[in-house]
């Protein structure tokens, strides 16, 4: 036993021997790796170091400000040039120092110039999060930073800061180089450093007189200048004002009650409401500096930048001079108070040329109504977006396309209809006159018809974002929780004017940094639609500008499209929004106009479109503006109106029932309608006359067709003179009372009778009657002379001739409402006397022979009297 275990500890110990080769080759493989890391690092730390730029104290004390260029590259504005004023550490009190301490630093007068703790924990984050996520500057590398560096987050950038924040805390105090930070940095309102932003928000000069709630709002601004700028966003700026607050109890700087009592400030009552210096076309520049920072994360209001922007200075100060109180301005507004967010926008590329952000800004906390927040509704402005867009793309319709507009709509699952704005409804109608007059009840069926997950795809390419990102029956006429702005709406309607191709509307074209680099932010182009829907929709908004509810737009002239919109409020008469978007091959205009308060009525509805007009109108002159071509995949076809689904004219379809609408090239109606085809005329027409019973025996053959009942409708006469002798149905007829020596000429035409316009061609036959012979005559006097011997009275008169006063039929002239139906035959009693004639001495003028010609129609024995 004993040999045993001394063998197995024998093999333990072997085994132990033979690990700690391994175990060290482990580890000297780690430590070389590590040695050949760390060298790799710094040498590469120690060449970002040695391409660090030397510290210049000009550019601490005035640092490079950002120049902001217009389309043509000419500098418009100098961002910070001017709106600067500069204080020393002794004009600062102590609570907005220990404000911005306990917010920016709170270890800046222990540290070295960069805070280990804070690089720990910043390193944590970035591992776990990302690069960048997460910054460790302290208010030295903040200072370096605005001074010497670009903005960019890259490794390089980030060791050459804290290497020049450690040569900058050597050779500076921390007093100086606070103060170098409270003068340098943006405050936002245009405002660079904190005795100017004071100044702006408070109307304060003298800093030792700024309130604990002052102080603590100041603080908090540099993080986000432009989002915790109070006048645009007081309630972000509340709630920042607050954070700072609770980081002031945090590191010792006040009490917890000081900060409740504090915080009970609103910091609305605190702003000056003097009007502030503003920037030129600084409702543009507000654009630029968000659209800046959301795509590159900088602000320029912070940073020595050249940015290249897309503003038409021309189109700007046309928009700022019609949204002024100026005399010059064209625009009577009702009152002060009602506001306005236009936009231009470049057709071809989606660059936005002009924004009016509103009237009398120096009084709306400078909200921009062009584009700032989720907007308003849009009212029926979305009839192209939402219904008829969609309807076109995905099911072809032409603009000819037949809806009905028959009654309210009943919205399901709801006791609320949807009806027309001027609850009127007309029946079956095309897509482009319910869009011409923005008739609500085509639109909403457009949708329910197209459905709402195609609808929503097509809208979203446009830029369009719901509500609960979801559409409802609603969203075809815009009166949903979905809103948009001008900038937004401006840009969907841009597609439609530009074949289909929809850019994200942009401010900015590139930006080029203080080192040369230069980043592009154009946005990109995105087929969302086929032209043939494009091409379709604006063509039907040129009717609605030519001859429905946008002709106040209209600048003659000018091809050009658009759409109105208004909104309503339940209960109550009036819009509370109204708006206009419209184009041309050259210019995309959207126009917003109502009242802060969204249950105030615009007194004015037109006010938008006038807007539109007046704008578009100046940009216009002096430039070519042609038409918009039409592309290879629409076709214009003539069809006949009323027909459903589209057809095609006949040869007689009339030309006041024809109409050119557009079509989808490979959806073209191909059958013709048939309803004005002119019925088959009558066969085999023929007319004898029956000497023995001096009448004209007319008979005709016709195919029955129990589909289309017919009648036929008789005229005669001579001399080229017809007269409509009767309308029957039967197909043989007998004329009596006829004249001698006499062409006569006899008429058929076969009338529909379910459309009495729908008529054959005349089918005609001539027949002549006999002059009357001299033994005619001696047979006549020898029965006349027979009757006297007898003691008989000639019938009807002293010569023996039958005159035309019988009791039993009216005058030739009078109408005969029977129309020679076997339902009204005449009397048979009358028959007797139907087949006498005149004793032949009439003169054969017309109106002679007209008098004697259908006296009595036989038609299929039965005796007609006309």
């Amino acid at each position: 036993m004993a040999n045993n275990s001394q063998s197995r500890t024998a093999r333990r110990q072997q085994r132990k021997k033979s690990k700690k080769p391994i175990l060290k080759k482990i580890f000297l493989f780690l430590l070389v790796i590590g040695l050949v890391a760390g060298i790799g690092v710094g040498g590469l730390f120690t060449y970002y170091i040695m391409g660090a730029p030397s510290i210049n104290e000009a550019l601490l004390i005035d640092p490079t400000s950002t120049k902001v260029r217009d389309m043509d590259g000419e500098v418009f504005a100098d961002l910070g040039d001017q709106k600067r004023t500069k204080i020393s550490y002794d004009d600062l009190p102590q609570q907005l120092i220990d404000a911005v301490i306990a917010t920016e630093d709170a270890r800046f007068f222990s540290h070295i110039g960069i805070d280990f703790k804070r690089i720990g924990g910043a390193i944590l984050a970035n591992v776990s999060n990302g690069f960048g996520s997460e910054g460790a500057s302290t208010i030295t590398q903040q200072v370096v930073k605005r001074s010497f560096l670009t903005p960019d987050k890259t490794i390089k950038r980030k060791v050459q800061e804290q290497w020049l924040a450690l040569k900058l805390d050597r050779q500076y105090d921390k007093k100086t180089i606070l103060e170098m930070y409270l003068n340098k940095i943006y405050y936002g309102s245009g405002a660079y450093g904190i005795a100017k932003a004071a100044e702006t928000y408070f109307g304060k000069t003298d800093l030792q007189s700024l309130t604990l709630p002052e102080a603590a709002l100041l603080a908090g601004l540099p993080q986000r200048p432009s989002a915790y700028d109070p006048t645009v966003n007081p309630d972000l700026a509340q709630e920042r004002m607050e954070t700072v607050l609770d980081l002031m109890v945090l590191h010792d700087k006040i009490t917890k009650q000081e900060a409740e009592e504090a915080k009970k400030v609103n910091v609305e009552s605190l702003l000056n409401q003097q009007k502030k210096d503003e920037t030129p076309y600084e409702a543009f520049l507000q654009k630029v500096a968000d659209e800046v920072e959301e795509k590159l994360g900088i602000n320029i209001y912070n940073e020595g930048v050249d940015v290249y922007t897309t503003i038409d200075q021309n189109a700007q100060k046309r928009v700022e001079l019609l949204l002024s109180n100026s005399e010059d301005n064209p625009i009577e507004y009702p009152d002060s108070k009602l506001q306005v967010g236009l936009t231009v926008l470049d057709t071809k590329s989606g660059a936005i040329r002009a924004i009016g952000g509103g009237r009398n800004r120096e009084n709306n906390n400078g909200w921009n109504y062009a584009y700032h927040g989720n907007g308003r509704q849009p009212g029926s402005t979305m009839k192209p977006i939402t219904a008829y867009g969609p309807a076109i793309e995905t099911k072809q319709w032409s603009t000819y396309h037949q809806i009905n507009d028959d009654k309210p709509f009943d919205v399901a699952g709801s006791d609320s209809k949807i009806e027309n704005w001027n609850r009127k409804y007309q029946g079956w109608m095309s897509i482009r006159n319910a869009l011409q007059w923005s008739l609500n009840v085509p639109a909403v069926k457009t949708l329910e018809e197209v459905g709402y997950s195609e609808a929503q795809s097509f809208a979203e390419k446009l830029g369009i974002q719901f509500a609960d990102d979801r559409m409802t029956i609603r969203d075809a006429i815009g009166g949903t929780a979905t809103g948009v702005t001008p900038v937004e709406l401006a840009g969907a309607y841009r597609a439609f004017a530009n074949e289909g191709i929809y850019n994200e509307p942009y401010a900015v074209t590139k930006v080029v940094y203080n080192d040369g680099r230069t980043v592009e932010l154009k946005s990109e182009p995105e087929a969302v639609m086929s032209d043939y829907t494009a091409y379709m929709i604006t063509d039907m908004l040129k009717t609605v500008v030519n001859s429905g509810t946008g002709k106040t737009a209209k600048v003659p002239g000018l091809p050009m499209a658009g759409k109105t919109g208004t909104t309503n409020l339940e209960n109550k008469e009036g819009s509370p929004d109204s708006w206009f978007s419209g184009y041309t091959t050259n210019y995309t205009i959207g126009v917003w106009t109502g009242y802060d308060d969204q249950k105030q009525v615009i007194p004015n509805t037109s006010i938008a479109q006038q807007l539109f007009r007046y704008t578009m109108e100046y940009i216009s002159k002096n430039i070519d503006t042609p038409d918009f071509t039409r592309p290879s995949s629409v076709v214009a076809v003539e069809v006949e109106k009323g027909t459903n689904p589209a057809k095609l004219p006949s040869e007689y379809t009339p030309e006041n029932e024809r109409i050119t609408e557009l079509f989808v090239r490979d959806n073209v109606p191909t059958e013709v309608s048939g309803r004005y085809d002119r019925i088959a005329p009558v066969e085999n027409l023929t007319a004898t006359y029956n000497e023995e019973k001096e009448i004209i025996e007319v008979s005709w053959d016709y195919p029955a067709d129990d589909d289309t009942p017919v009648s036929f409708e008789i005229s005669a006469g001579a001399n080229g003179s017809l007269t409509k002798l009767a309308t029957i149905k039967d197909k043989k007829l007998e004329i009596s009372k006829v004249d001698k020596d006499i062409v006569y000429q006899i008429e058929i035409v076969v009338v529909n009778d379910d459309n009495s316009e729908n008529r054959s061609e005349p089918a005609t036959v001539e027949i002549e009657i006999p002059k009357q012979t001299e033994t005619d005559k001696d047979k006549d006097k020898s029965e006349e002379d027979n009757q006297k011997e007898n003691g008989e009275e000639p019938p009807d008169g002293t010569d023996g001739t039958e005159t035309d006063e019988q009791t039993d039929e009216p005058e030739p002239n009078q109408e005969d409402n029977t129309e020679g139906s076997e339902d009204n035959p005449t009397d048979p009693n009358q028959e007797g006397t139907d087949d006498s004639t005149g004793d032949g001495n009439e003169e054969n003028d017309p109106g002679s022979i007209l008098d004697g010609i259908g006296s009595t129609i036989k038609p299929n024995r039965n005796k007609v009297t006309v």
